[in-house]
């Protein structure tokens, strides 16, 4: 399977190399354009998998919190290219960034982990996790997303919450340093934050190494997830093309274009998650989850902001009114969530309400 996905991935590559121009100059007739949106957005997401397959393989046998660190940053790369092509192909696309950002919060947030909690409820009835691991991720998400999301309306020096050539600086030094200490923390010496939760006093069976965990099949999944995210990044610039024109031709909301993006990349994930859940796998499910969207805003808001620096386009990156209030109560009820050990079909149920109201907000503001 895994080299079906790469022959059609690559082969795709090079018939865009060679016939993309053609091709993208026919979009006004609408047939050529959906047919090439639905080529592109399969080829795309079948890649999508197979680069979170071998993200899983690496997750075995380097065991957590390595494995969805790996996986994380994986999608984020795939995010944060797709996001540059629209940028830099649609050059008018001020708010992508922003919009993307805040569709992945809300999809992993509450659309992921409400529907998770209903799925674990009613299998599992009551599920358990690391309550430290929880409390880490919600410590770094609650002031990435408000430094990125929500300071910009405030501030004087702009009116439209974009910021000034120095907050832009500041922001993304900021945003990488916060970022980079979670990770430190992660992968140091409170990895095991990040691990299943275990009964105080209680005695844990140390896990099996894998069978297959040598150096050689390290470097081999390493090797196969490089290759299948390669076809991811070049293919973008296409992509972005045919959604930007989608998007004006139908008079869509500019938000969408952030939802598919976000679509295309934590698909994926996200079915990783829902399975890892109705395993009774909680930790490795907010694993995913949460890590995705503290990667995505530590890493998504400099990249983002150093295209328009470097590029001379202007980047907002403030959400609207009622969208704040959305983030701020997905953030409130995120910290309800996990501040207490164990959860139910409750918790699930009001989290994927709040995401139904995000999709109604985006096409009745």
């Amino acid at each position: 399977m895994m080299l079906v996905r790469l022959a059609v991935a690559w082969a795709t590559v090079a018939a865009f190399a060679v016939f993309g121009g053609g091709w993208l100059g026919g979009l006004e007739a609408p047939l050529v354009a959906a047919g090439l949106f639905a080529w592109l957005f399969g080829v795309i997401l079948w890649s999508a998998f197979g680069v979170v397959h071998e993200a899983e393989e690496l997750a075995d046998r380097l065991g957590e919190p390595y494995g969805t660190l790996i996986l994380t940053l994986s999608i984020v790369v795939i995010e944060v290219a797709l996001v540059a092509a629209v940028m830099l192909g649609a050059k008018a696309a001020p708010t992508l960034g922003r919009d993307t950002m805040f569709a992945v919060i809300m999809i992993v947030m509450n659309g992921l982990v409400g529907l998770g909690l209903i799925l674990g409820g009613l299998r599992h009835h009551r599920q358990n996790y690391n309550l430290d691991g929880a409390g880490a991720y919600l410590a770094a998400i609650i002031p990435l997303t408000t430094i990125a999301l929500i300071i910009p309306n405030f501030t004087t020096s702009t009116p439209d919450g974009s910021l000034t050539v120095i907050q832009a600086v500041a922001f993304s030094v900021l945003t990488v340093v916060l970022y980079g200490i979670f990770l430190l923390l992660q992968t140091g010496r409170h990895s095991d934050f990040f691990t299943d939760f275990a009964e105080p006093g209680a005695v844990t069976e140390a896990a099996a190494p894998h069978p297959d965990a040598g150096t050689g099949a390290i470097l081999r999944h390493a090797g196969l997830l490089l290759v299948s995210l390669l076809p991811i990044v070049l293919l973008s610039k296409s992509l972005a093309a045919i959604l930007d024109h989608g998007i004006k031709a139908l008079g869509a909301p500019s938000a969408l274009g952030g939802v598919i993006i976000a679509a295309i990349v934590f698909t994926p994930e996200g079915i990783s998650a829902i399975k890892a859940i109705r395993r009774d796998q909680l930790q490795r499910a907010i694993n995913l989850c949460l890590g995705a969207v503290t990667s995505t805003v530590g890493l998504t808001v400099p990249a983002v902001l150093a295209i328009g620096l470097i590029s001379g386009q202007r980047v907002v990156l403030g959400l609207a009114p009622a969208e704040m209030a959305v983030l701020a109560m997905t953030l409130l009820l995120s910290v309800i969530t996990f501040s207490r050990q164990g959860t139910t079909v409750l918790e699930g149920a009001v989290h994927l309400v709040v995401f139904l109201t995000y999709l109604t907000l985006i096409f009745s503001p």
